[in-house]
């Protein structure tokens, strides 16, 4: 059988066992040590963010982040409702209460519903967890612009956007704080991990404080408030290191990759592919497209046959049984999206002959 091509598998510079061995020389297997610190001063460097620390996961430094804004129980926190669950379970850790907003045609989240869910919340929110769709940059203006107004603090779920800018500024750096992962099948992966940034050094701090257990600067180990064990250990951190040498590259090959099936596939009426808003540059961590008439899940199973994975778009987070009872200011384009789309391998390794033999797929099932 042919080897399968994956959706997005990680994809090493071919440094990072160099980078591994210093940290097993220096013994700093656990969390901390001199990889921490020059992974985040590296996307710091990349980002042009002040400050940056280093988490086991990207929901992880979510949850830092809402807890560093003092959310608590009876708050409101605005989200994105077409994205990855990671994205707002921290709201739940914090027993306060999601408000989902939906998408527009740029299938990010909409300014216009934004302002209408403020009006309309029982009570103040607290913040906005703006999610960048599939490496793709919302349109952080507007946003911006509404929450300003609103005096609304604005988190980047930034997850899947690592390299993808607006205006030549990069994802993450538009609101308060923005938030990095580097899951496994993430555009940079450490295996595990994510990325809290912000400018704004005192809530850095505190997070940094509350992800070490909140641990007092004591000899002995005091504790006036309860914290966490979220730091990233070293290990993964020296990947890292050697995986932010590579972002540039992996950046520009996974748009190549799309600018493949964009090409190849352009003659097919029945598709639509994931929009880059103006001024901006998507990352193209996946590639992206929906189906006018076809059901996606036929080309799925098409590409199954074929030893090719694929995967739906996300289920919008207000059609979850777990937020049933959610507020939600909705006008179906994400449940439109979901019920349409479809997510092909998009990942850096891949080869033009891979590309041609998923493109190959698809107009055997469309064309």
């Amino acid at each position: 059988m042919n080897d399968r091509i994956f959706l997005s598998p990680p994809h090493m510079s071919g440094k990072e066992q160099d980078y591994i061995a210093e940290v097993f020389k220096s013994n700093y297997i656990a969390p901390l040590g001199a990889f921490v610190n020059r992974f985040e001063a590296s996307v710091s460097a990349y980002t042009g963010a002040k400050h940056a620390l280093a988490t086991n996961t990207a929901t992880a430094a979510l949850h830092l982040a809402l807890r560093v804004l003092g959310v608590g129980e009876g708050d409101y926190v605005l989200a994105s409702t077409f994205t990855f669950i990671g994205s707002v379970s921290a709201i739940l850790y914090q027993n306060a209460s999601p408000v989902f907003v939906d998408s527009d045609e740029s299938w990010n989240l909409s300014p216009s519903l934004l302002k209408e869910a403020i009006l309309k919340v029982p009570k103040k929110p607290k913040a906005l967890i703006v999610t960048h769709l599939y490496g793709q940059m919302a349109k952080m203006d507007e946003i911006m612009a509404v929450c300003r107004e609103a005096g609304i603090v604005v988190i980047e779920d930034a997850a899947e956007s690592l390299g993808a800018t607006l205006h030549g500024r990069q994802s993450g750096t538009f609101g308060d704080m923005g938030v990095f992962s580097f899951n496994g099948n993430k555009i940079l992966s450490t295996s595990g991990g994510g990325m809290l940034i912000s400018d704004n050094r005192t809530w850095i701090e505190k997070a940094k404080f509350l992800s070490t257990q909140a641990k007092e600067n004591c000899l002995h180990y005091e504790h006036r408030e309860f914290g966490y064990n979220y730091r990233m250990s070293n290990v993964l951190a020296a990947i890292g290191v050697a995986q932010m040498e590579v972002l540039t590259e992996r950046v520009g090959r996974r748009r190549e990759i799309f600018d493949q099936y964009r090409n190849r596939m352009k003659m097919i009426e029945e598709i639509d592919f994931m929009p880059e808003i103006q001024n901006s540059r998507g990352n193209r961590w996946l590639s992206t497209l929906t189906l006018k008439h076809t059901d996606p899940q036929v080309l799925t199973h098409a590409l199954d046959a074929e030893n090719i994975e694929s995967r739906p778009l996300w289920k919008p987070m207000h059609l979850q049984p777990l937020f049933k009872e959610a507020l939600v200011f909705e006008d179906g384009t994400s449940e439109y999206f979901f019920h349409h789309g479809i997510c092909l391998p998009s990942g850096s390794s891949m080869t033009p002959e891979a590309v041609e033999k998923v493109c190959n797929v698809v107009k055997k099932v469309l064309v």
